[in-house]
């Protein structure tokens, strides 16, 4: 299980899943017969399917992990997000009493749940078109599955396996000083802020920023 101490806890699934979907990749872990088999793969979270939620990936069919699946294999999906060292002397605390000592933030989600390889053609034409929508929706012009010549696509698809998960658990932490006092956060975000600092992060500032307001 994850250590989640309540203070960083992340409960809404509005965020949690804008997370995963902001994230695109994450790390899928099983325990098989020859032991602890993990993948980093890119997801897409399909939130309104079954009780919590739903991924789909795909691997390359010369990755062996797929094989290993067996009916019902138990799961962890990790996504890992901003993060940084956080070092004593950005806290008021310090000069205080000097009962400080270094730490580092992050923002994570853990997902478990039960996997499954897939090998039918059209399921993973569908994953690999919302999978291209996901990451391409941006640009000005989106390629799409069907830019490729069919063929071409054809012998693509026959060289990888879907991978589907039925979310049992989801679990958000975002670990960004909220046990500090206030002067200390504010510390910290000032450190971080700081660009003369070797410790410079602009982005985990504005994070540590919006858990204070909250």
């Amino acid at each position: 299980m994850l250590y989640n101490p309540s203070a960083f806890q992340e409960q809404d699934p509005e965020i949690i899943h804008a997370f995963i979907q902001a994230q695109g990749k994450g790390l899928f872990i099983t325990s098989e017969a020859n032991g602890l088999q993990s993948t980093f793969l890119p997801f897409v979270l399909y939130p309104h399917e079954g009780k919590n939620g739903v991924l789909r990936a795909h691997f390359a069919r010369g990755n062996a992990h797929w094989k290993e699946l067996r009916e019902n294999t138990q799961c962890l999906v990790v996504f890992a997000g901003e993060n940084g060292y956080i070092t004593p002397s950005w806290y008021a605390t310090k000069a205080q009493s000097g009962k400080v000592v270094p730490t580092w933030n992050y923002e994570m989600v853990e997902v478990r749940g039960v996997a499954t390889a897939v090998e039918d053609t059209g399921w993973l034409r569908r994953l690999l078109t919302d999978l291209t929508k996901q990451h391409e929706r941006t640009r000005p012009e989106p390629w799409h599955l069907d830019d490729a010549p069919p063929d071409f696509l054809a012998v693509q698809l026959k060289g990888i396996v879907g991978l589907e998960i039925v979310i049992h658990e989801i679990e958000g932490k975002w670990k960004m000083s909220q046990n500090k006092t206030a002067e200390d956060r504010s510390g910290v975000v000032v450190g971080l802020s700081d660009e003369a600092d070797p410790h410079h992060n602009p982005e985990l500032a504005a994070l540590v920023n919006t858990r204070m307001k909250r």
